[in-house]
């Protein structure tokens, strides 16, 4: 593929031409929205969740019916996913916590708490096939009244995890100034984790770190895995092979499981989130600031998100 074919894509590693598909555009699926953040795939509703999170509400997109709102208000909603049970387990800015959606759709509140003080502001959030729940929780959302409401800390940036079974909590990494997107690798013995940095700063430290998880859940390493440019890396998501699709300042990074850069999607702003979606989970959903977008590609991602 020569330059002039790739369109949107930019081709690092040859290998990457095989993942693109030359009659799959890519696609402007809804638009007018403040900021899209949590995206997640409903496989059995075929539809996307998402949030519009400044306007505190949780959006639903489907190729049949379009867009429309799922949940308003949603506590200022962040990342969100779901369990092995199909229960929608959501980042609360506003509760300072994180949530589950029963199957009845009672809201129930998994943890708001850390040894006796509150949470920051749940950001992002993965489930292990054990079940156990691991989210970041940085000060973004109550740093400001745009995602959440400005309130004060009670306790430094980190990441969780949670034993929903149990109710036990405990922070698994405490090294991080602002903790953000996670993904873990399709063997689950990799935890990719954002680092996107103390943003009060002119120059937060921003890269991806990845973890070895041993069979107990400790975490091991966090040594920088790549560092995205131009921007940062918020959310990503993992294929089955193990490759990362970063959001970045230019659109969607792919990194290969070594850590090098195999190609980008270009988007005209810059990404937040995205998941893979669709029947066979080969269509790849961009959050791109106010637009959301979708891609057929020649992958597939993770059965779960």
């Amino acid at each position: 593929m020569t330059d002039a074919d790739a369109g949107p894509f930019e081709i690092v590693d040859p290998a990457f031409a095989g993942y693109l598909l030359g009659n799959a555009p890519l696609e402007t699926l809804a638009f007018g929205f403040r900021w899209i953040e949590g995206l997640v795939w409903m496989g059995d509703w075929n539809c996307l969740l998402f949030q519009d999170l400044p306007r505190n509400r949780t959006m639903r997109w489907s190729e049949d019916l379009g867009q429309s709102i799922y949940r308003a208000p949603s506590g200022y909603a962040n990342g969100q996913t779901r369990d092995r049970q199909g229960r929608l387990i959501a980042c609360s800015h506003e509760a300072r916590s994180v949530t589950r959606t029963e199957h009845d759709g009672r809201v129930v509140t998994l943890v708001d708490q850390h040894a006796g003080k509150r949470l920051n502001s749940p950001n992002d959030v993965v489930v292990k096939s054990d079940g156990t729940i691991w989210f970041s929780d940085p000060l973004y959302g109550i740093s400001n009244d745009y995602e959440g409401g400005r309130q004060a800390s009670e306790q430094p940036a980190a990441l969780y995890r949670l034993d929903p079974a149990s109710g036990e909590i405990a922070i698994a990494a405490g090294d991080f100034a602002g903790p953000n997107g996670l993904a873990f690798s399709p063997d689950e013995r990799r935890l990719y984790v954002a680092e996107t940095g103390d943003q009060t700063r002119p120059d937060p430290e921003q890269f991806i770190r990845v973890f070895d998880v041993d069979a107990d859940n400790r975490l091991s390493g966090g040594d920088v895995f790549h560092t995205i440019s131009p921007g940062y890396c918020d959310g990503m998501t993992v294929d089955e092979d193990g490759n990362l699709w970063s959001s970045a300042g230019d659109g969607v990074h792919c990194l290969a499981p070594d850590g090098h850069l195999m190609g980008k999607i270009r988007i005209p702003c810059p990404v937040s989130n995205l998941t893979f979606g669709e029947l066979r989970r080969n269509r790849l959903f961009i959050g791109g600031s106010h637009t959301l977008y979708g891609l057929f590609l020649n992958r597939r991602g993770l059965p779960f998100p």
